[in-house]
């Protein structure tokens, strides 16, 4: 895992970049019907990431503000 992520972070968008090049070579114009299909997706994942975040960010501020400042009241028995 330690090779695998740095790996995957830098060949990702150099292959992204490589096929983008072949597929003008390939066929010309239609090369920005691509570009626009992976910028389209590139936004969503980034909307579901963001909203992901912004989520767990409520959930974690909601919780700790019930709890108070020393965390969750102990149930005594």
């Amino acid at each position: 895992m330690r090779i695998a992520k740095p790996l995957l972070l830098v060949s990702t968008p150099v292959g992204l970049a490589m096929g983008l090049y072949e597929a003008f070579r390939l066929a010309g114009g239609l090369v920005l019907l691509m570009a626009a299909m992976v910028a389209t997706l590139g936004a969503a994942m980034g909307s579901v990431i963001m909203t992901i975040r912004r989520e767990r960010a409520a959930e974690l501020a909601g919780s700790s503000q019930a709890d108070g400042p020393f965390g969750p009241p102990r149930q005594r028995s």
